[in-house]
């Protein structure tokens, strides 16, 4: 994955660049992931080791992470997904988050968009993102249906009860 620059929606002449993620963007990772409320502090732990398992070796690790820079450079962004394992052509959004004071910039779109193609180029036919039903992601949940993501699961009290598994998917091709 090379870096890039996508434009953003029609109401900006901003582009957002999008690039692999390296080591100098974890902390500014973490803050974000640490700063959304959505996220309860038990996903904040594994989205860290999900995060260094890429970092310490990207072309094993079965994960790829990219950002989406800031004015200053830094991570305003980040979308790790990857194949599914014993799957042909399926892939999984398994983070993607934009820095509260970046949101409503495109970034979001610009992340899954630049993941999608990766996925595309690889031979992917789908991408899967999973996610809570609890309000906290009501936001999530909208986003992923306006990017042509479709419900697909919906499986009662699975994290907790009262809070659903949401599965969607988007078929590539």
């Amino acid at each position: 994955m090379t870096n890039q620059a996508v434009r953003m929606p029609a109401t900006s002449n901003q582009q957002i660049r999008i690039r692999p993620a390296c080591a100098a963007d974890r902390p500014a990772i973490m803050q974000m992931l640490q700063s959304l409320p959505a996220f309860k502090p038990q996903e904040i732990v594994v989205a860290e080791e999900v995060l260094d398992s890429y970092l310490a070796d990207p072309g094993r690790s079965g994960y790829h992470a990219l950002v989406a820079e800031l004015e200053d450079r830094a991570a305003g962004g980040y979308v790790c997904y990857g194949p599914v394992p014993l799957c042909e052509g399926t892939w999984d959004i398994y983070w993607l988050a934009v820095d509260a004071r970046a949101q409503g910039r495109g970034m979001g779109t610009a992340l899954l968009r630049s993941a999608e193609q990766h996925a595309q180029s690889c031979c992917g036919r789908m991408i899967m993102i999973e996610t809570s039903s609890r309000t906290e992601y009501a936001a999530a949940q909208w986003f992923y249906a306006s990017q042509g993501y479709a419900v697909v699961s919906d499986i009662a009290d699975f994290y907790a009860p009262g809070d659903n598994r949401l599965i969607y998917c988007k078929h590539l091709v």
